[in-house]
């Protein structure tokens, strides 16, 4: 099994492929997508769009994975965040549908450090550890290949199918302990 993470950006975005074959996980590739910061954003977008379609044709990957959206303090950058996130969605959704995950930085952190509020240089010192790699480009880069790690570390309690709720009749009962109580009243309560 080969996942593909991607740690979305506007400017760069890192990028790994880890491979899992059985208990053993195995270093593929990993590197950066550089997209032109002279352009101005909406121009980039398509570009976004394009280097992301080109990786997963590339590579192949059985199974996608993201880092969440995090909070950064300018809005602005989160709205450019958020809208390349949204470029690489779009070229990996139609080959790729039900087969792409998202994790919370602090999961990842928490999944590979054993800490989630570990710096950046923590999750470099791990994964030269676990994988052998040195020598990161750029932390993009070392932040995707701990998103395919934590991803395949996971995957399994991903795979675990949580029953849903069963419904009550909220229209006779309303919300609250009397929705939750519904089969034991005979009666409507005034």
């Amino acid at each position: 099994m080969i996942v593909l993470a991607i740690d979305p950006g506007s400017v760069t975005a890192g990028y790994a492929l880890l491979q899992q074959e059985g208990r053993k996980i195995n270093y593929i590739t990993s590197g950066i997508l550089k997209f032109n910061s002279d352009d101005e954003f909406l121009d980039r977008v398509k570009d976004i769009y394009d280097q992301t379609f080109k990786l997963v044709e590339l590579h192949s990957p059985d199974e996608i994975a993201l880092e969440s959206l995090i909070f950064v303090k300018s809005p602005a950058a989160l709205i450019k965040l958020a809208q390349s996130r949204g470029a690489m969605l779009a070229a990996l959704t139609q080959k790729y549908h039900q087969k792409i995950f998202e994790y919370a930085p602090n999961l990842v952190k928490s999944t590979v450090t054993g800490h989630g509020h570990t710096d950046k240089e923590g999750i470099q010192k791990v994964l030269q550890q676990y994988l052998g790699l040195t020598n990161f480009k750029t932390h993009d880069e070392s932040d995707a290949v701990a998103i395919a790690l934590c991803h395949l570390l996971n995957r399994n309690v991903l795979r675990v199918n949580i029953p849903k709720k069963k419904k009550t009749n909220s229209k006779k009962y309303g919300n609250g302990l009397a929705s939750a109580l519904a089969h034991k009243i005979k009666e409507k309560v005034v």
